[in-house]
């Protein structure tokens, strides 16, 4: 049975503003012009967060199953259709545990995989990560988890200034699992060779990162500059400000910037006290900070609302919706099934109003209930 969709399509290559999406079972069968169309909906690909630990009370830094389903649940009513389940620093005994139970979720397709956020992280820059499980790279633990998880690993976030750390993106890479430069003091010439060695990601970038300087541009630039990677953004004006995300997204362009949430458990949620990482985190006025110290600790964005802070901040919806879905997708190696409106890929995609607010979700063919 086909199901077509109308409105104003956002496509790879431009907006259909009289368009329909036709829908064979899960897949997209075409997309194309539909002259009877008259004003209607914004129709956009199901959003990709390739960063996010958590949302509406559910965290995935515990390693619960029902926990990290009902986070993920959360996050496709706000449009999320493929979504990483983000970990922070945490000891060897919790990753592994956490890589098992989430491996049959990844199967079931609740999840589109893992994501370590550490422990590989510097001590320096390491925000809102819990000091006492940072450590070096350890080539053993990773493997470990890669055979583990069996195709579940699918990013990975370190430091390359740590010893030990070429050597781990070399194994990661080699597995087919996406090394990324994060929470990290390394210098220009040091993020340059994690990039050389296969490093294709730089998280949140900006945040827990050695600043630009002049005299030493550091990871920020090395990132920015490198053709082969994808910039990660938090498109909330409070992990960036917006003139610095307007200037990131041009130098990157939207095939190498990617919107994410990094959002936690306070996500959809009222303000108050909440957990990460085995630290007290304050929520006030929407804003998450660990208890102690201050550091921002994640967020409490969902995808529609930076997709919508984005464009508010001159990105182009139709930029804005290739760094919410087809980038990230591409990025970590599911551009070829989800990511944008075009036949043969998975039919996911959100109907947005003139507001850009959620109408509808579709994932796979189906509507969210």
């Amino acid at each position: 049975m086909n199901l077509r969709v109308n409105g104003k399509v956002v496509t790879p290559n431009g907006v259909i503003r009289q368009g329909c999406v036709e829908i064979a079972g899960d897949r997209i069968r075409a997309v194309a012009e539909y002259p009877s169309v008259r004003d209607g909906h914004w129709i956009v690909p199901g959003f990709v967060d390739m960063h996010t630990h958590g949302g509406g009370g559910h965290s995935f830094t515990t390693g619960d199953a029902d926990l990290a389903r009902a986070a993920a649940a959360f996050h496709l009513r706000h449009g999320t259709t493929s979504l990483l389940a983000s970990l922070v620093s945490s000891p060897f005994a919790l990753m592994r545990d956490a890589t098992a139970a989430y491996r049959p979720l990844v199967d079931a397709g609740v999840l589109a995989g893992i994501h370590f956020e550490g422990p590989y992280l510097s001590a320096d820059r390491c925000g809102a990560q819990n000091p006492e499980f940072l450590r070096d790279p350890s080539t053993d633990e990773l493997a470990e988890l890669i055979e583990v998880g069996a195709g579940a690993v699918r990013m990975v976030t370190l430091a390359p200034e740590r010893d030990g750390a070429l050597d781990a993106i070399k194994l990661l890479v080699s597995h087919g699992v996406v090394a990324a430069v994060g929470h990290t003091d390394a210098t220009w010439e040091q993020t340059r060779a994690a990039v050389s060695a296969g490093a294709s990601v730089g998280t949140h970038l900006f945040n827990g990162m050695r600043p630009v300087h002049h005299r030493e541009p550091g990871p920020v630039v090395a990132l920015l500059d490198a053709p082969n990677v994808v910039c990660e953004l938090v498109a909330d004006g409070v992990h960036l400000h917006d003139g610095m995300l307007g200037f990131a997204a041009s130098v990157a362009g939207p095939d190498r910037a990617a919107l994410i949430t990094d959002a936690m458990a306070a996500a959809g949620m009222p303000d108050g006290e909440y957990e990460l990482g085995g630290q007290e985190v304050t929520v006030a006025d929407g804003v998450a900070r660990l208890a102690r110290g201050g550091a921002i600790a994640g967020s409490t964005l969902t995808m529609d609302a930076a997709l919508r802070h984005a464009v508010a901040a001159g990105v182009a919806l139709p930029d804005a919706c290739r760094m919410v879905a087809t980038t990230p997708a591409r990025a970590i190696g599911l551009g070829d099934r989800v990511g944008a409106l075009q036949p043969g890929l998975r039919a996911d995609l959100v109907v947005l109003d003139d507001d850009l607010n959620v109408v509808r979700v579709m994932r796979a063919g189906s509507w969210v209930e």
